[in-house]
């Protein structure tokens, strides 16, 4: 187990794309800021074993469908086009001027 003592702001990178943030905290508190995949679950402790019995549990969100994704990924590709376009037209503007 690793011990970490972290100063608000600072944080740990687990692997290429998890990324736990110390966000500050008093007392007996802390906050963290959890930055994962989305098909990671995950679960946050608590002293009540019994799940049926905490107000907490965690529901994980339902898939995309495949059509949604295909759309989705459709949005970004027209989105970077854009900005491609974009981009050229003031590097054309630069050069004119």
């Amino acid at each position: 187990m690793l011990k970490l003592s972290l100063k608000e702001g600072q944080y740990v990178n687990i692997g290429d794309d998890i990324r736990i943030v110390f966000a500050g905290g008093t007392g007996k508190h802390c906050r963290l800021l959890i930055d994962a995949p989305k098909e990671l679950n995950i679960a946050r402790s608590n002293n009540e074993p019994d799940p049926a019995k905490r107000k907490d549990t965690y529901y994980p969100e339902p898939e995309f469908s495949s059509e949604a994704k295909k759309q989705i990924k459709q949005i970004i590709w027209n989105e970077k086009e854009r900005q491609k376009k974009t981009q050229q037209m003031v590097t054309l503007q630069v050069m004119l001027d």
